[in-house]
C-alpha cells in the first residue's frame, strides 16, 4: 500500500475520533457497553455483563472459555460474553469498531497492534490500575516493558501481558534419523536437510514455508538469522536494515525453497493450515513458535519431533527477530471498566495464567506461574527460555511502536511476498519497497514524538 493510502487511512481515523459517535448497544450487550475510540466510557457498577474479544479465536477458544467459567464462578455477579475472532481478522475488526462503534470491554491486545489502537485513543492506560492491583510486582518486567515500548512513545501501559512467544524450528526426529541427517541447529544443516528430505513424487517435503497470513515475520526471522545483522535500524535510526544486501541475499535463498522443497499449497497457508499440514503429513521441518507445540504433541506424540531454537549462523551466533508479547487491553469506551479490570486481573493471576500458557505452550507473564513444573517438561519452552538468557541469542527488536507497523508487515506486503515466492517480484524489489514504507513511518513517528 502506498504511503498516501496510509495517510488517508490515518486522516479518516482522525475524523472518526473527532466525531460524536452514535453507539449501539446491540454490538456489546444490552447494558450499552462498547463504543468507538472517542467514547470515554465509565467505571460502571462492577457487575453485569462485559464483552471479551479473543484475538486468536478458534485456536485459544477452549482455554478462554475455561478461564471465563472459572471467573464467573468466582464472580457470580459478572457475566462474560466471549467473541472469538481469528488472528488474521482481528486488527481490521477492531479498527472498524473504533471508527464506527461497537468495541468490546476487553480484548486481546498484543505488541504488534498496540500502537495502532493507542494512536486512535481506543485504549485505557492501565498503569494506575496495575499499581493498586494484587498483580503489582507479580508480572514479568521484561514483558511489561515490551508492551510499554510498543505503545507508541508515551511510556504508558495499555495492555497487561499474558504470555511471551519465541520462534521455534520444529523437526521430525524420526525422518532425520532415517535419513542420517544432523540436527538443523545451523542454517547449513537446515538447507541440507530441506533438500535431502524432499521427494515430491511421494509427497514428501523437507520444509513448509509460510506464504499466507503472517508470512512477513517468519521471512524476517529467516533473513536476519542468516545475515547476522543485529539491529533493525542503522545508527541514528533513520534508515532500516531490512533491504541491506545481506538480507536481500538471505531472502533470495529462503524464498527459493518454495515448491522446490515445499508443498505448493504453502503459497496461501497461514499458521493454522501450515501446522495442520505438518502434523498430518510427511514434512521434515516447520518454522513457527511455541504456540503450536501442543498441536504437535497431540498429532505426533513426543517421540517423533523436537522443537529447538532457530539455527545459528556461520559465525556461531543465533539472531532472531522479536516475537510480540501478547496481552489484554481495556477499551476506553467500556461502560463497565471495573468489571472488565476484574476479568483482566483474574485471567493473569497465577492459576489461570499458568493454565492458559500450559495449553498454549508459551511463557507465562505471571512470575509465580512461570515457576510451575509443566514448563520444564515442555522442551521447546524450556529451550527457548534458555536461549534467551544464556547469551547465545541476539534479538532484533521489531518496531512495534510504529502505528503503521502492523499494516506495513501484513496488508501492505503479504501479497508482495507471495509474488516473490512465485518469482514475479525480486527479493530486492520487495525489500526496497518495504524499506521505503518503514523509513517514512519512522520519520513520521520521530517528528510526532520529538
Amino acid at each position: 500500500m502506498k504511503s498516501s493510502i496510509r495517510r488517508s487511512r490515518r486522516a479518516a481515523v482522525a475524523v472518526a475520533l473527532g466525531s460524536v459517535l452514535a453507539l449501539t448497544a446491540t454490538a456489546c450487550g444490552d447494558d450499552g457497553s462498547g463504543g468507538g475510540g472517542g467514547d470515554s466510557g465509565a467505571e460502571g457498577s462492577g457487575k453485569g455483563e462485559i464483552v471479551f474479544w479473543d484475538n486468536n479465536g478458534g485456536v485459544r477458544t477452549d482455554s478462554w472459555k475455561e478461564i471465563i467459567a472459572d471467573f464467573e464462578k468466582a464472580n457470580p455477579d459478572i457475566k462474560v460474553e466471549y467473541v472469538g475472532i481469528p488472528s488474521t481478522d482481528y486488527q481490521s475488526k477492531v479498527d472498524t469498531a473504533i471508527q464506527g462503534g461497537g468495541l468490546p470491554d476487553v480484548g486481546g491486545v498484543g505488541a504488534a497492534m498496540l500502537a495502532g489502537f493507542a494512536a486512535q485513543n481506543a485504549l485505557e492506560p492501565l498503569d494506575d490500575r496495575l499499581a493498586k492491583s494484587s498483580l503489582n510486582g507479580k508480572l514479568n518486567e521484561d514483558m511489561v516493558t515490551s508492551l510499554k515500548a510498543a505503545g507508541g512513545g508515551d511510556d504508558k501501559l495499555y495492555s497487561i501481558p499474558t504470555s511471551a512467544n519465541n520462534g521455534v524450528l520444529y523437526y521430525r526426529t524420526d525422518l532425520f534419523k532415517k535419513a542420517g541427517l544432523a540436527e538443523p541447529t545451523t542454517w547449513d544443516n537446515f538447507y541440507t536437510a530441506a533438500e535431502k528430505l524432499t521427494d515430491s513424487g511421494k509427497n514428501e517435503f523437507g520444509y513448509t514455508i509460510r506464504g499466507g497470513a503472517g508470512s512477513i515475520a517468519q521471512a524476517l526471522d529467516a533473513m536476519y538469522g542468516q545475515s547476522g545483522i543485529t539491529s533493525f535500524w542503522v545508527a541514528g535510526g533513520e534508515k532500516t536494515t531490512v533491504n541491506d544486501p545481506k538480507n536481500v541475499a538471505a531472502l533470495e535463498k529462503y524464498a527459493a525453497l518454495y515448491k522446490k522443497v515445499t508443498p505448493a499449497a504453502d503459497l496461501n497457508n497461514d499458521f493454522t493450515k501450515m501446522v495442520a499440514q505438518w502434523d498430518s503429513g510427511t514434512i521434515g521441518m516447520l518454522n513457527h513458535n511455541l504456540g503450536s507445540y501442543q498441536d504437535h504433541v497431540k498429532a505426533l506424540g513426543t517421540d517423533k519431533f523436537r522443537g529447538i531454537p532457530q539455527p545459528v549462523g556461520s559465525a556461531g551466533k543465533r539472531v532472531q527477530v522479536s516475537n510480540p508479547v501478547d496481552g489484554m487491553g481495556l477499551f476506553k469506551s467500556s461502560k463497565n471498566k471495573e468489571a472488565a479490570w476484574k476479568f483482566i486481573e483474574f485471567a493473569t493471576s497465577k492459576a489461570e495464567n499458568s493454565k492458559f500458557n500450559e495449553a498454549a505452550g508459551q511463557v507465562p507473564s505471571n512470575n509465580d506461574a512461570a515457576k510451575d513444573a509443566w514448563i520444564s517438561k515442555a522442551e521447546p519452552t524450556k529451550l527457548a527460555a534458555a536461549a534467551l538468557t544464556d547469551g547465545s541469542t541476539t534479538i532484533v527488536q521489531l518496531p512495534y511502536y510504529l502505528p503503521d507497523w502492523n499494516t506495513i508487515s501484513k496488508a501492505d506486503n503479504e501479497p508482495n511476498f507471495q509474488k516473490v515466492l512465485n518469482g514475479d517480484l525480486s527479493a530486492k524489489e520487495f525489500l526496497d519497497t518495504m524499506a521505503g514504507q518503514l523509513n517514512e513511518a519512522q520519520a513520521e513517528w520521530k517528528e510526532r514524538n520529538g
